[in-house]
C-alpha cells in the first residue's frame, strides 16, 4: 500500500512539475499587436537590392488611408516601388526591448500573423515574373538591426542581415511566408484585397544580452514593375525555448 501511495505521489509531483513548465512558458511568452490604423508604432521603412545608379524606381513608404475599395476606414502602412532591379526587397522592422517584455539571452521561437492589402491578381502576366506571384512576402527576426549598406564591389544596395534570396524559402533573419497573389483573376477590375497570413520564422532568435531583438516583415520582388501594399495589422509571439 505504502509503494502503491509512493508511486501516486511521485506521479503527481512529476505531473505538477510538466504543467509548471508549460505554464512558465507561456506566462514569459511576448504576444504583440501592431494595427497601422494606430500610425507606424515604432515601424520603420527601408529598400535594398538595387542601385543608386538604376532610373526612376518610384519608392515610398508612409502611413496613408486605405483604398477606398476595402470597405475599411483607417490607415495603412504603405509601401511601394518599381523592380529595377529584379530583386527589389522592400521592408519594414521594428525593435523589441525589455519594456515589450523581451528577456535577456533568451532563445524564442517567432510567429507573425500578417494582414495586408495587395492589388496584383493571381496567375498573371509581368515584366519578368508575375506581379502577384513572383513577390515573396517574408517575415523573420534579427539580434542585429536589419540596415541597409551600399556594398562597394557591385554598387548595390545590400542588407547587412540574411533575408534569402529572392524565392529561397528562408534566411536565418527573414523566412518565405508565400507571395501577394489576391486570387482575383486578370479579367477582374484591379482592386485592393485585404489577405491575412501566418507564419512561424524557420530560425529561432536570440534575444541580446539587454533585451534586444528586430522583427523584419517584407517583399522580395521577382517582378520588374511597380508593385504597392497596404500593411494594416501585424502581431508578433516570441515563445522562449528552455
Amino acid at each position: 500500500m505504502r509503494r502503491k501511495r509512493n508511486l501516486i505521489i511521485g506521479t503527481v509531483i512529476v505531473v505538477g512539475v510538466i504543467i509548471y513548465g508549460v505554464v512558465t512558458a507561456i506566462s514569459s511568452s511576448v504576444h504583440l499587436d501592431f494595427d497601422f490604423r494606430d500610425g507606424a508604432q515604432g515601424w520603420e521603412a527601408g529598400f535594398a537590392e538595387y542601385s543608386p545608379d538604376m532610373g526612376e524606381m518610384m519608392l515610398e513608404a508612409e502611413i496613408k488611408p486605405l483604398p477606398p475599395e476595402l470597405g475599411i476606414n483607417g490607415t495603412g502602412y504603405y509601401v511601394q516601388g518599381v523592380n529595377h532591379s529584379d530583386d527589389l526587397f522592400m521592408f519594414l522592422k521594428r525593435r523589441l526591448g525589455a519594456d515589450d517584455g523581451v528577456a535577456p539571452g533568451q532563445e524564442y521561437r517567432v510567429m507573425f500573423t500578417i494582414v495586408f492589402a495587395s492589388d496584383a491578381p493571381r496567375d498573371a502576366v509581368g515584366i519578368g515574373g508575375s506581379p502577384g506571384e513572383s513577390v515573396y512576402l517574408k517575415a523573420g527576426a534579427s539580434t542585429v538591426e536589419p540596415e541597409v549598406y551600399l556594398n562597394s564591389a557591385d554598387n548595390h544596395y545590400r542588407m547587412n542581415v540574411d533575408k534569402g534570396e529572392g524565392n529561397e524559402p528562408s534566411g536565418e533573419a527573414a523566412s518565405k511566408v508565400g507571395d501577394i497573389a489576391n486570387g482575383l483573376s486578370p479579367e477582374e477590375n484591379p482592386r485592393y484585397v485585404s489577405l491575412k497570413r501566418q507564419h512561424e520564422h524557420q530560425y529561432t532568435v536570440n534575444s541580446s544580452p539587454d533585451g534586444e531583438l528586430w522583427l523584419l516583415v517584407g517583399t522580395d520582388s521577382g517582378f520588374e514593375g511597380l508593385t504597392g501594399i497596404y500593411y494594416q495589422r501585424i502581431s508578433v509571439t516570441l515563445m522562449p525555448l528552455k
